[in-house]
């Protein structure tokens, strides 16, 4: 990452390697780059505790920090997924869901390490996109119902 003037800085009590790695096995274009560890003992941790972990989310490049239990992850910031089929749609749902993560509603949800993530196909932004209003707010109604997003549910939606 030497070089980038902008990255993704993410604040982890001390799973910022397990979370890099789960993100690198799980989606495609990810991987873990570089995993820096304390040069010596400090008032929270000791000579080589991981400090960050340098990592690539879907392209977007990440800094993983391990700062402690102080500051924690909210729904102010989420990973976007933009997703082809139902097939590709739940295969990240319930990678997160299924490993200790939590459902929310329309395409939301939470990893174990609380980051949030909005599982969201394809169709469903250019149907509440579309410039017929009345095929949006069917689709956008039929969201509002949802956790993870019924791809079928929101075409009939589309359809009318």
């Amino acid at each position: 990452m030497a070089g980038r003037k902008n990255i993704v800085c993410l604040w982890y009590d001390g799973t910022a390697e397990e979370a890099a790695r789960f993100y690198a096995e799980t989606f495609p274009d990810s991987s873990v780059d570089a995993v820096h560890r304390a040069p010596g003992d400090y008032p929270s941790g000791k000579e080589g505790d991981v400090i960050t972990v340098e990592f690539t989310v879907m392209g977007i490049p990440c800094l993983g920090l391990n700062g402690g239990p102080a500051f924690r992850h909210n729904e102010a910031f989420s990973f976007q997924v933009a997703t082809d089929d139902q097939a590709e749609t739940d295969r990240y749902w319930n990678a997160i869901v299924g490993n200790g993560g939590q459902e929310s509603a329309c395409g939301w949800c939470k990893d174990r390490w609380g980051l949030n993530w909005q599982i969201t196909p394809r169709v469903l932004t250019e149907g509440i996109t579309t410039p017929d209003r009345a095929a949006a707010k069917r689709v956008f109604e039929a969201m509002m119902g949802m956790r993870k997003i019924n791809v079928a549910a929101i075409e009939r939606a589309l359809r009318g």
